[in-house]
């Protein structure tokens, strides 16, 4: 489906919904298209003065045309309605227990994503405006106990793949909109508002990143600035067997120079962070830069990465 759409790859349960969804819309609004342009055509052809030469255009008497246009008109409303409906019902109802899931709160603000984490023992701690600085851009209350294990980072949202993520979701000063395209989740954050959302990721970001790779053409004369947010998906070596390109290292001019002496002139590289958080409402002059980076991992790894964390929380 994604293929058809020219989608990124979709990465979580709901994903192939959200696509079926967007392509019966595509496909009804060419069926309109194609008819309303043939009507078009018709009535071209059809009322051209050198047929009707005492054709008279002083307006349609008759109602018919009206009736048509309205039937239509309702038909899509309708039509749309009866498919995204349901889906959104059960994106919005369909949210697991938190207790089966990993909770996140994320707060938007210009121009970053804060993620907060409840830490082992599952309770968010206390947070306070007054205690808000370019330090604690939550305002947490470390003093809190239940905020002790509390993990927090800025525009690095760290997940497991196959469970159920339930987002809490609002701002600090305006309207965001967080959006991660590969799950196809976007969602407005409201100052003063928490709206929960859930999704499931079913691919890790090195599974993203190897689903997205593709091969480019590399020589001398290659401009290497471009690629710099792409490093190689498999490792390259000259005859001899020296490594001139290992997985996942960017290109770089000595780089390519050396797999052009080696006659290598295709190297098949992949976004270094494929899946990301970006903001689609425009919040001021940063918004630009309002990205953070999705990290999934498995289960394991997302277990080392709490307990690392944890561990720089004691230092």
């Amino acid at each position: 489906m994604q293929e058809f759409l020219g989608l990124p790859p979709e990465a979580s349960t709901y994903a192939h919904e959200i696509d079926g969804s967007m392509a019966m819309i595509h496909w009804l609004m060419f069926v309109l298209f194609a008819g309303w342009g043939a009507f078009y055509v018709y009535s071209l052809l059809r009322f051209r003065r050198s047929k009707n030469p005492a054709a008279r255009y002083g307006g349609l008497k008759s109602k018919f045309p009206y009736v048509v246009v309205a039937a239509v008109a309702i038909f899509e409303g309708v039509a749309l309605a009866a498919f995204d409906l349901p889906l959104w019902a059960k994106l919005v109802k369909d949210i697991p227990s938190e207790k089966d899931a990993t909770v996140v709160r994320v707060v938007g603000e210009q121009f970053a994503w804060n993620f907060h984490y409840p830490g082992p023992d599952g309770i968010f701690g206390r947070t306070d405006i007054s205690l808000v600085s370019p330090e604690n851009p939550l305002g947490l209350d470390r003093n809190d106990p239940a905020a002790k294990d509390d993990i927090t980072t800025v525009n690095q949202l760290v997940i497991p793949v196959n469970r159920p993520v339930i987002v809490r979701l609002t701002s600090k000063d305006m309207i965001h909109s967080f959006g991660i395209p590969y799950f196809r989740v976007k969602q407005d954050a409201v100052p003063g508002q928490s709206v929960r959302l859930s999704f499931t990721p079913t691919m890790t970001s090195d599974e993203v990143q190897e689903a997205v790779a593709r091969f480019y053409r590399i020589d001398r004369a290659t401009d290497t600035d471009k690629f710099s947010v792409f490093v190689a998906q498999q490792e390259y070596r000259d005859k001899e067997g020296n490594v001139l390109l290992a997985k996942g290292d960017g290109i770089t001019p000595d780089v390519a120079g050396k797999l052009a002496d080696a006659g290598i002139g295709e190297v098949r590289l992949g976004p270094y962070s494929p899946i990301e958080v970006a903001c689609s409402q425009l919040c001021g002059l940063g918004h630009y830069r309002m990205r953070a980076t999705v990290t999934v991992v498995t289960a394991t790894g997302f277990q080392e990465w709490i307990k690392d964390q944890e561990a720089a929380l004691q230092q």
